[in-house]
């Protein structure tokens, strides 16, 4: 009975999975993706038939949910399902010789690894996949689906298989990892230095504390096995328009390649930067963005938050809640044009009008001088609602400008968080959007980074930055100390993917978690309000909010 109950466990999640990635396939063309690819992948045939196979406990499995990458995973690395492992199937672990004298010598240690059994050949891989059965003539577990595939999708996937051997990976040496960190053009230059900061010494201390190689444990199997490289980080500055921020990322990598992006910071756009890991296959780990690229068909990018974009979903959830959104006729949005607060503002005004709410957008120039704001402000006298997407300074410069008449929102992220200088007199009815957790309940998991902050005499000037950049730094440490000597990329983010939610100190946010297929670790958020006083104090007004 648990092997059942195991098996549907697995087959639940691994649907559910492709139910997410077969809504947001990427619409690739036959020459951009070969046969073998998207068999192993999206359960595609040649044919443009899709993959059927059926499960052990006789569920037929079609297209997306059939595809080998479900539970082998994107890298063919393997995973882990519960208590069931699910083992390589890279062709180097498949078809490597039985040597009873190497030990796990001969290729790199995964989990799963199968070093007790005959080498496959193409003829006893293919009646595995079809029947079940094993190099060795065994039938394999329940796990196992049986899959339909003809001469040419057979051939075409294990070629695909042989392909995910890489004999090399670019930024990885014998002795050293390459890092970079991308810096676009229009960066705020006090949160860029603040990175900058906490990277180089991160690096460096880490680099200090490596040792001599531990060496690998030789025998039936592998203990232990580290790798000490050291880390060297190379800071990519972008110059120019957008246009050509692609053609500057294509030529840094040729002149220094990188195994891996790691943190970063962007001013008003980061899609460039997002369009050119996921087309160089390099991963992009957790930058500094206020309004990241939302795209679930693409995999190498991984952010903390959707930044103001989640902020838009928890502005429209409060305001479409309150009276199912009849209260609000008339929604006013003010941003400052060429500023990430016109993404938000796109964005809750893509909800909004689904739902009938009118809104209207004051767009003021980005040179424009603070008195601007107050105009905007004065020229939504008599509306329901004002969202304003605002940074500090234009939001103090309000302190002499009546309140609106109905509700106001404000981004929390642009505003300053619990700095916000929101208004004395309009903080009765204003809501402030908090993609993060409040002050006293995140200072627990806080306190560890400002210590680290103080030791090294790192200046605090942009908190959440800082935090969320050292952060990135301790989570990609610690998964390649579990990763020993495979250094895959797509590996890499798998098994950012399995370690994250275990992680204790999450700095701002009360949770992170990264399920197969989610590129954002945070998901929700809360409205809040300041108390009245001299000294005001946040208070919650909803709970926390996952739109």
């Amino acid at each position: 009975m648990n092997r059942v109950v195991r098996t549907l466990v697995l087959l639940a999640s691994s649907i559910a999975w492709a139910v997410c990635v077969q809504a947001a396939a990427p619409a690739a063309s036959a020459s951009a993706e070969s046969a073998g690819e998207r068999i192993f992948l999206r359960g595609v045939l040649s044919s443009g038939k899709e993959l059927e196979a059926t499960s052990a406990t006789g569920v037929t499995l079609r297209g997306q949910t059939a595809a080998c990458a479900n539970c082998h995973r994107r890298s063919g690395l393997g995973s882990r399902e519960g208590r069931s492992i699910i083992p390589p199937i890279a062709a180097s672990y498949l078809f490597r010789p039985l040597d009873p004298t190497a030990g796990d010598r001969t290729v790199h240690y995964v989990e799963g690894v199968r070093d007790k059994r005959a080498p496959y050949s193409e003829s006893t891989l293919a009646r595995a996949i079809r029947d079940g059965t094993d190099s060795e003539g065994r039938t394999l577990k329940t796990l196992m689906p049986r899959f339909k595939l003809g001469a040419g999708d057979m051939d075409a996937l294990i070629k695909y298989l042989r392909s995910l051997d890489s004999p090399s990976v670019p930024g990885v040496t014998d002795k050293v990892l390459h890092f970079a960190t991308i810096i676009t053009p229009d960066a705020d230059p006090a949160k860029r230095q603040a990175m900058l900061d906490v990277l180089q010494n991160f690096f460096d201390e880490r680099n200090a504390r490596q040792m001599a190689p531990t060496p690998r444990m030789h025998g039936d199997r592998v203990i232990s096995f580290m790798v000490h490289r050291q880390w060297q980080l190379h800071v990519w500055e972008l110059t120019g328009p957008e246009s050509s921020w692609g053609e500057q990322l294509e030529r840094r990598m040729k002149q220094e390649p990188v195994f891996a992006v790691l943190s970063g910071l962007a001013g008003h756009t980061w899609a460039p930067v997002h369009r050119f890991c996921e087309r160089a296959k390099v991963p992009c780990l957790f930058p500094n963005v206020e309004a990241p690229v939302v795209a679930d068909k693409d995999f190498y990018s991984l952010y903390f938050s959707r930044g103001v974009l989640l902020e838009a979903d928890l502005i429209a959830t409060r305001i479409l809640a309150r009276d199912g959104g009849a209260a609000a006729r008339t929604v006013h949005q003010i941003f400052r044009s060429g500023d990430t607060g016109a993404d938000g503002a796109a964005a809750l005004t893509a909800v909004l009008r689904k739902r009938g709410i009118t809104v209207k957008d004051h767009a003021i120039p980005g040179g424009a001088p603070v008195d601007a704001v107050a105009e905007a402000v004065r020229a939504t006298t008599g509306t329901d609602v004002v969202v304003t997407w605002l940074r500090a300074p234009d939001l103090a410069s309000l302190d002499n400008v009546p309140a609106p008449a109905g509700d106001v929102y404000v981004s929390g992220l642009l505003a300053g968080l619990e700095r916000a200088p929101v208004p004395v007199a309009w903080r009765t009815h204003t809501h402030v959007a908090f993609a993060v957790d409040l002050p006293d309940r995140r200072r627990v998991r806080t306190d560890f980074a400002y210590g680290w902050f103080r030791i090294r005499h790192i200046p605090v000037v942009a908190d959440q930055v800082q935090s969320d950049t050292l952060l990135a730094c301790g989570l990609v440490s610690e998964t390649l100390n579990h990763v020993s000597d495979t250094f895959v990329r797509d590996y890499l983010i798998e098994r950012i993917e399995d370690m994250l939610e275990r992680r204790i100190i999450t700095g701002h946010y009360p949770r992170l978690t990264l399920a197969t297929g989610q590129r954002f670790a945070s998901k929700g958020g809360q409205l809040v309000r300041f108390e009245p006083g001299e000294h005001p104090r946040l208070a919650t007004e909803t709970g926390w909010i996952v739109p």
